[in-house]
């Protein structure tokens, strides 16, 4: 009889271990669409500001705002692609002044968690490394949306923006001779757009 119970509860044990398979499966993994991605800064000089881009960096994402706990983001960025448009500046950027790059040619953020803020908001928490040294850091997302790319039919693209201002300094990236100076600031706003594709 004992039997006969269990071979009628197995195929309920067996729904029960697929559904919560299916719920708490890996989630979607997405490609950078590199050309209609971009990370942005803004910085103060004296009374102008200074804006630019790094113009190389990877991704490895992967997301679905109902599976976030299997959800993540890690931007590489190489450092020697910063871009202000004036190469006079570029270089001075590069130098031990600031990013000091024949160094530590790399950043790296990398998620820890993904938490739904509402109003399609998710605060990505993880590490920022910098010149070596690691640093809690919280980046805004903002989903824009997910559809139908509309010119690459049978593939979905996802859109995501954020901005946060971080105070240079606290990250290492100068010593504060220039912002004591008054000649840059220490606040930087950075904007991150992504276009990201599922396949």
């Amino acid at each position: 009889m004992q039997t006969i119970r269990t071979l009628k509860a197995a195929p309920l044990v067996l729904a029960l271990l697929l559904s919560a398979s299916t719920a708490f499966g890996a989630a979607a993994s997405w490609q950078l669409d590199k050309a209609h991605s971009n990370i942005y800064f803004g910085v103060d000089h004296i009374f102008s500001e200074v804006k630019g881009m790094f113009n190389e960096f990877t991704l490895e994402a992967a997301f679905d705002p109902k599976n976030l706990a299997e959800s993540s983001f890690a931007f590489t960025i190489k450092v020697d692609s910063i871009d202000t448009g004036i190469a006079k500046r570029d270089k001075h950027l590069l130098s031990a002044d600031f990013f000091d790059a024949s160094n530590y040619p790399q950043m790296r953020f990398e998620s820890s968690t993904i938490t739904d803020a509402g109003n399609s908001v998710y605060e990505v928490a993880g590490t920022l490394t910098i010149k070596d040294k690691q640093y809690d850091l919280t980046l805004p997302l903002t989903l824009a949306g997910v559809a139908e790319h509309p010119a690459k039919k049978g593939t979905r693209v996802a859109g995501f923006n954020g901005v946060i201002t971080i105070d240079r300094l606290a990250y290492g990236v100068g010593s504060g001779k220039f912002h004591e100076m008054g000649v840059v600031g220490k606040d930087v706003e950075v904007f991150v757009s992504l276009e990201l594709l599922d396949n």
